[in-house]
């Protein structure tokens, strides 16, 4: 039997920077599982409104924006 991946519970419409100092963008949903077990989530850079994907993990160890 095949195991299911649940994925993550993510704040989604929540605003992140990359790093201390890094731009700032809003977390969306959790898209799909990785082999290593992460998890690629969808966010919207709040600046330019570009879609892309981030991993779970680093986001996870992004700082809230002020």
């Amino acid at each position: 039997m095949k195991a299911v991946a649940v994925a993550p519970a993510v704040p989604l419409g929540k605003i992140k920077t990359f790093g201390v100092f890094g731009p700032k963008y809003e977390v969306g949903e959790p898209l799909r599982p990785l082999e290593d077990g992460d998890w690629l989530v969808k966010i919207r850079l709040v600046e330019t409104g570009e879609e892309t994907e981030y991993r779970y993990t680093r986001m996870s160890n992004d700082p809230e924006a002020r």
